[in-house]
């Protein structure tokens, strides 16, 4: 239960007490993050149904949805998937690349990568909304998929690109038949939504797996940013799946 309550604390903006983590709690969190996110998930698939009922737009509901999972999530993963923008497109050794993550400005690549999978999800939503409360599961597989490929990231093998934060703690945490059989469930939870939702969870680990191994070699290991960076695209990747 100390995983689940960091989980929440971290993931959410829900104000879940927790103490400081250990290396095991931290790595059960991640463990437990699939849960939170189809929980975020199915609230923000309450809120596009909501604003769909009150006639704003589709595209503007999706966009407001998105929205909403940043403030709930306190824009987290987007910060982390900004910053691996940056420093995958910078030149240079992994030091440089780490130098310019650590920066804390959004550079064109990160702009220019917000816009183009945010901009992606909010049009995948908007495509939802006349699918009632089909929505709601298909956000929260959406949200689940995502979070899954964390226990990827930091499987086992994997070391940290640099010491400390959350990326130096849940380095080589996890076996690598966790982030499987996440993907496993989550593929097979997704035929009730129809076999293009499996599809969409296996695209999502495929895009994680080739995502992991290109920040592997060009940090020399992984970061928190690239955790967030590979929950916003797998969330991406299934809800443009879920949405043609």
């Amino acid at each position: 239960m100390r995983s689940l309550a960091f989980a929440l604390s971290l993931l959410t903006v829900v104000p879940v007490p927790a103490a400081a983590p250990d290396a095991r709690v931290a790595a059960g969190a991640l463990r437990w993050a699939p849960v939170v996110g189809a929980l975020l998930g199915a609230v923000a698939g309450g809120v596009l149904l909501g604003l769909a009922a009150l006639g704003v737009p589709a595209l503007v509901a999706g966009l407001l949805t998105v929205g909403f999972l940043a403030l709930a999530t306190r824009g987290m993963h987007l910060d982390g998937l900004a910053d691996t923008a940056d420093g995958l497109g910078c030149y240079g050794p992994p030091e440089r690349a780490l130098a310019v993550m650590r920066d804390g400005g959004a550079g064109p690549f990160a702009v220019v990568t917000l816009v183009v999978v945010l901009g992606a999800q909010a049009a995948a939503l908007a495509a939802l909304t006349g699918t009632g409360t089909t929505a709601v599961a298909a956000l929260a597989l959406a949200g689940a998929t995502g979070r899954a490929g964390f226990t990827w990231v930091a499987r086992r093998g994997v070391p940290a690109a640099r010491p400390g934060g959350l990326g130096a703690l849940v380095a080589g945490s996890q076996p690598w038949w966790v982030p499987v059989g996440w993907w496993t469930a989550l593929a097979a939870a997704g035929l009730a939504l129809g076999p293009r939702a499996a599809v969409g969870v296996l695209l999502a680990a495929a895009l994680v797996i080739a995502l992991s191994r290109h920040t592997r070699r060009r940090f020399g290991g992984m970061t928190g940013d690239v955790l967030g960076a590979a929950s916003e695209l797998a969330t991406a990747v299934t809800l443009i799946a879920l949405s043609t």
